[in-house]
């Protein structure tokens, strides 16, 4: 029975000190307000500038992922380019350049490649599109009805054209989300009719919004280059009537000379069966273009090498973030160095009356190590709280794309708590190992 009771009794002794110790370190810490506070701060900075920070990194890297997705891992895009050496013309001179994907190409890919599955040709003339007053240059781009399939862009409202309209050259399209808002400021596009040139196209959707992507450099109409152009400001038409209506030759002209180009195919979509094959076709791909093609007017991007180089981009970004938010964290913990020691020099006399009275150098310890990890431990949680925060003000007022990842408040909070031991250690040791006859003739 004594054996019994002794157990508890040792077990609620122990809770009596801890509480005590913890009661002490508090007292201690409050009797000096100020200096506590200010090095609870640079915890406090540190550990929410490690959040913030991988928050956006996290963030830029999510919508540079996410652009690359929609591309299709799946997928491999050819572009048609203008050689550089047929862009440099004289002046004066009339001239036909021919350049880019054809028929035949894909008819190669079709035959020679058990691999692809579907093929998604598409062609791009660049024209004024117009509603009443409303006017905005764009790409018109021909295509088929499984585009947004294939490339993973979906159809926000409305529908997009069907075989059926493919087939009857039906004068239809859908609308990229930056073309409704300058051409239907107002009221729905759905039904409604835009003006190209002559020809009028009924709208049948509206494609959701996409971020920038390159876009493929040819001739329009008028022989301005597309350039970098953001996906979403496009309409797109069936390939049947793009070919109906405006030709393969598409024409530019300037004083005194004008310049044609023929262009079968300005894009061209390519879905693979199986991921793990993606990159090899690509090289297929690549060969059977540079074995029928004298210039090098065609451009090859797999969006799965892509995808891959931004995810290694994206974890050496958040290793630098991570390491440069961390020199705060070892400042803060300098910082608490620095002011235990002071505190222990301070209270040189208060741990000799301690040690006399029968304190044990683990007691010592102890009561140093635990005001070292209060002050830690109120620094990572304000940290996480401000560090948490900074992220939403960040996107709301600077409209910047950010994510808390969930466990970076964890892992940020559990270093703050890490330093406050590692650099409480020492002198909380410091203070244990003082001899006791000395600490009390100290002044």
């Amino acid at each position: 029975m004594a054996g019994r009771s002794t157990q508890p009794r040792g077990a609620e002794l122990n809770s009596s000190f801890f509480k005590r110790t913890v009661r002490l370190g508090f007292k201690s810490l409050w009797a000096h307000k100020l200096r506590s506070g200010l090095t609870v701060l640079g915890l406090v900075f540190g550990v929410s500038s490690v959040i913030a920070m991988l928050a956006v990194g996290e963030g830029a890297s999510h919508e540079a992922q996410e652009q690359i997705r929609q591309q299709g891992s799946h997928n491999i895009i050819l572009k048609s380019v203008k050689p550089p050496e047929e862009s440099e013309g004289s002046k004066g001179q009339s001239y036909v350049i021919e350049y880019g994907i054809t028929d035949k190409d894909l008819q190669r890919i079709r035959e020679t490649i058990p691999t692809v599955e579907i093929l998604v040709p598409g062609r791009i003339i660049r024209k004024k599109v117009w509603n009443v007053g409303h006017r905005v240059d764009c790409e018109i781009l021909g295509t088929v009805s499984w585009y947004p399939e294939m490339r993973n862009h979906r159809v926000a409202s409305g529908r997009f054209f069907t075989d059926a309209e493919m087939s009857e050259h039906g004068n239809v399209c859908v609308l990229g989300a930056e073309v409704v808002a300058d051409l239907f400021p107002f009221d729905s596009a759905i039904g409604k009719s835009v003006r190209v040139g002559s020809d009028y196209y009924r709208v049948v959707g509206v494609m959701e919004p996409l971020g920038q992507a390159k876009s493929s450099q040819t001739g329009d109409a008028e022989g301005e280059s597309t350039g970098l152009q953001t996906e979403s400001k496009r309409i797109y038409i069936p390939l049947t009537v793009a070919r109906t209506r405006f030709g393969e030759i598409l024409v530019k002209r300037t004083s005194g000379s004008f310049e044609a180009e023929r262009v079968e195919y300005h894009e061209v979509t390519v879905k693979v069966q199986d991921l793990d094959r993606v990159v090899d076709t690509s090289l297929i791909v690549s060969d059977l273009i540079q074995i029928n093609h004298k210039k090098d007017d065609v451009e090859i991007i797999v969006p799965l090498n892509l995808l891959r180089a931004a995810e290694r981009t994206a974890r050496i970004f958040n290793i630098v973030l991570g390491a440069i938010a961390a020199i705060s964290l070892l400042v803060g913990g300098i910082g608490i160095m620095n002011i235990m020691l002071a505190s222990v020099t301070e209270r040189t006399r208060e741990i000799g009356i301690r040690r006399a009275l029968g304190a044990k150098r683990r007691d010592i310890i102890l009561q140093f190590l635990i005001e070292t990890v209060l002050l830690s431990g109120m620094g990572g949680l304000l940290g996480v709280i401000l560090g948490v925060s900074i992220p939403y003000l960040i996107t709301y007022f600077a409209d910047q794309a950010t994510i808390v990842q969930p466990w970076s408040p964890i892992i940020a909070f559990g270093i703050s708590g890490l330093i406050g031991v590692l650099f409480g250690l020492y002198p909380a040791i410091r203070a244990a190992d003082m001899d006791p006859v000395e600490a009390l003739r100290h002044e």
